[in-house]
């Protein structure tokens, strides 16, 4: 009787989805650690009023929050377009049921 409440301990104990989600962002780090060390070299980058010379990492991590910011205001400004339209009522007087 000792033996299967241990083995319902161990069993308990085991969470295969910690483990996938462990092994998942451990995966992950591995990735971004390998991204950033693979964009270190340095660029020159034209802004509107001056020059600047920075890592290219740099230059993709401000090209993506740009495009997140835009994608981000897109979507309220249509959401608020959106909302602010009249909706047709159907009318009374036409309805007929088939």
């Amino acid at each position: 009787m000792r033996s299967k409440d241990k083995s319902r301990r161990v069993d308990e104990g085991y969470q295969p989805r910690l483990w996938l989600t462990l092994v998942g962002l451990g995966l992950l780090v591995a990735y971004v650690l390998y991204f950033v060390a693979a964009n270190d070299d340095r660029v020159s980058v034209s802004f509107l009023f001056f020059d600047a010379k920075t890592g290219l990492i740099w230059v993709i991590l401000l090209s993506l929050a740009i495009g997140i910011a835009v994608g981000l205001l897109l979507s309220q400004l249509y959401r608020r377009r959106s909302a602010s339209k009249p909706t047709p009522s159907p009318s009374r007087s036409g309805d007929s049921k088939l």
